[in-house]
């Protein structure tokens, strides 16, 4: 399949695009032929279509300047296809309250356009991103095994958010391509420590594990060759260190590519981000959002294994 192919088929069978609605792509100089291949793909569908070309932002969860965002909350259909990511902005938020279906498509490369966890049954990855979901909801408590750390976290009171691929309803949103469930943690309760051994947003595939310590939620110290970077992308902004959020990966065509879209999907992984959450239930807005990936976690619910060795147990 050709470009416009290809977004065709995102069009019509994860967004649920119809000819009369409105649709909006926002996209940079970074995904220039994915961007125009949508724009393109949403005409012969007969939707009403708009191309908005935006300069790269700086960093993800910054907000997009105001046009875009007002552009976002007037479309039936937005996916944003862009250099950084736009998933934890209030713009997003906003656009969803409105009843705009969004997706967002943070660093997608032309590869991850073709190959990949685009390519998923997701109908099979919906229903266990579902089950997944529901025990994140359910649990008062978290407890994450990895490199012989543990770090534990409250739940109680939160809700998991399911990124099923698939977005046909009002208001629904999440990333493509995807396969995840994440929450949000109480903030406050994150202690101990962890090994981030896959990739990071912002730094890409790691050089060797990040060693992450965590006191009251914030993270305190981070040890490793690429700990510099981390410490340089979170600033002086108390904020940014947050444990934002908890994920569970569950995209089994997904690989490690060092781009976080693609490797925060894979099935059985673990991420954990920093920073923002209050897009979807947390309480702090830092205007900033990364995440680390764990490779090879495991993962307690209330005591009850969820992830381990590389395999999800949702039962």
């Amino acid at each position: 399949m050709d470009f416009v192919e290809v977004a065709r088929r995102i069009l019509e069978d994860n967004m649920g695009l119809k000819p009369g609605e409105t649709f909006l792509v926002l996209y940079d100089h970074t995904t220039l032929r994915i961007g125009e291949s949508l724009f393109e793909a949403a005409g012969t569908l007969g939707a009403k279509a708009l191309a908005l070309r935006m300069p790269l932002l700086s960093k993800n969860g910054e907000e997009p300047f105001a046009p875009a965002a007002a552009a976002m909350e007037h479309a039936d259909v937005v996916i944003a296809a862009t250099g950084t990511s736009l998933t934890h902005t209030q713009a997003k938020k906003r656009a969803c309250a409105a009843g705009a279906r969004v997706a967002t498509m943070p660093k997608i490369t032309e590869d991850m356009f073709f190959h990949g966890p685009i390519t998923a049954d997701y109908g099979k990855v919906a229903e266990l991103t579902g089950r997944v979901t529901a025990l994140l909801s359910e649990a008062r408590a978290a407890e994450l095994h990895s490199g012989g750390y543990v770090l534990r976290m409250s739940l109680e009171g939160r809700s998991g958010v399911p990124s099923t691929g698939i977005y046909r309803n009002r208001g629904e949103s999440g990333n493509l391509p995807t396969g995840e469930s994440y929450i949000a943690p109480v903030e406050g309760t994150a202690e101990g420590e962890v090994l981030v051994d896959g990739s990071f947003a912002g730094i890409g595939v790691l050089s060797a594990p990040l060693h992450l310590v965590f006191r009251k939620g914030l993270l305190v110290r981070a040890e490793g060759p690429d700990a510099e970077r981390l410490e340089t992308m979170l600033g002086n902004n108390p904020g940014a260190r947050n444990l934002a959020e908890l994920g569970i990966g569950t995209n089994d065509k997904a690989r490690v590519t060092g781009v976080i879209l693609e490797d925060e999907k894979i099935y059985g992984t673990v991420h954990i981000a920093l920073g923002s959450n209050d897009t979807f239930g947390g309480t702090v807005a830092a205007g900033v959002h990364v995440d680390g990936i764990i490779t090879r976690p495991r993962l307690l619910l209330d005591g009850k294994t969820v992830v381990e060795e590389g395999k999800v147990h949702a039962g």
